[in-house]
């Protein structure tokens, strides 16, 4: 992305020996790049959780009672499907 910016800057710098608007058009790339389009290195992703980590405090609570509703949803299916279950742990052992 840096690349494509510095070589966007220097063909809007070099077009406008002729006319200064592109002088203009120069600024206003680098202040939308500086602004918007560089993300500090290193920051995680804002979407989702990752493996095992658990999302931030505030929906703790929500993500606990979808956990725990999944969980026993899960314990009800093997008790009222065993033949289906035992199939599925089968086909995964394969």
């Amino acid at each position: 992305m840096r690349g494509i910016v510095v070589s966007g800057t220097a063909v809007l710098v070099i077009l406008g020996i002729g006319n200064h608007l592109w002088w203009l058009a120069a600024v206003a790339l680098l202040y939308v790049y500086a602004t918007r389009g560089r993300g500090t290195p290193g920051t995680p992703p804002t979407t989702g959780t990752g493996m095992g980590t658990p999302p931030p405090p505030e929906n703790y609570r929500a993500y606990r009672e979808r956990r725990d509703r999944q969980a026993r949803w899960e314990r009800r299916y093997r008790r009222e499907r065993p033949f289906e279950t035992r199939r599925q742990e089968r086909e995964k052992s394969r």
